[in-house]
């Protein structure tokens, strides 16, 4: 698994993203939480093509961090299966790799 990971994760709300986004920065779970505006979804939800505008998330943190995000973002999140999907960083400018690691907390 790569050292680092972007973490993408849909919201329904510019204020849950605004509060997810601070409490992983603030947590030093996250070194940085870029938020993308009023994407469209379209998507299956019980058994009905569902529409939604939605607030995405783009996470930068690393692999060590990924279990105590996903469970702080799992207690902020609304949503009964919200999405938090990992992908990880195979290549980056170094310093703003590093630049990463010196802004989440050490375990």
């Amino acid at each position: 698994m790569s050292q680092y990971l972007q973490i993408h994760c849909n919201c329904p709300s510019q204020d849950i993203a605004d509060s997810i986004a601070n409490t992983l920065v603030d947590m030093e779970l996250a070194a940085c939480v870029n938020i993308l505006p009023e994407i469209s979804s379209v998507y299956r939800w019980q058994q009905k093509i569902e529409r939604a505008t939605e607030y995405q998330l783009q996470i930068k943190t690393t692999a060590k961090h990924y279990q105590r995000l996903e469970e702080q973002i799992l207690k902020l999140h609304p949503y009964d299966v919200p999405e938090i999907i990992a992908i990880a960083i195979t290549h980056g400018h170094q310093p703003y790799l590093d630049w990463i690691e010196q802004n989440t907390a050490s375990l």
